[in-house]
């Protein structure tokens, strides 16, 4: 008797192992990309996924939490030190962005002009064109780019 119940239990163990295993190296299971509070405030930018830029005096920090399966769709949190461009070819990707701190300021090649301050969001469609400026700013950004080529 004593033999089966260590029979039944190394058993129990080594399908537990295998399972877990398996488990381990399913690359299929897909969940949920979060931005917490915690990483709204800045703790985002400690992942080792983060990226930092410099464009001359500029630096940017850059997070990308979820790109999709077909490389169109991406999100993520993005930081800026003050930076002003122009936009001369079409932007290129429709982004959607929120602004956690900061401001930007929009100027489209008509001449318009768009403040957007932190608790305020902004959909830029791919075609734009405009002037750039900011004196700083962070921002959740979620882009969709229809060849996947501006990801």
């Amino acid at each position: 008797m004593n033999k089966t119940i260590l029979a039944t239990a190394i058993l129990i163990a080594i399908v537990g192992v295998a399972l877990s295993s398996l488990h381990a190296a399913d690359d299929s299971v897909v969940i949920p990309a979060k931005i917490s509070a915690a990483d709204m405030t800045g703790s985002i930018f400690d992942r080792p996924n983060m990226i930092e830029t410099k464009h001359g005096s500029n630096t940017t920090l850059d997070v990308t939490t979820l790109l999709s399966s077909d490389r169109k769709f991406a999100s993520g949190m993005y930081e800026s030190q003050k930076v002003r461009f122009e936009v001369t070819e079409p932007y290129g990707v429709d982004e959607f962005m929120y602004f956690i701190k900061g401001s930007v300021t929009l100027t489209s090649s008509d001449g318009s002009v768009q403040v957007i301050n932190a608790g305020e969001a902004v959909t830029i469609p791919k075609e734009w064109t405009g002037i750039w400026d900011t004196e700083g700013y962070t921002k959740i950004w979620v882009i969709y780019s229809e060849d996947g080529s501006g990801l």
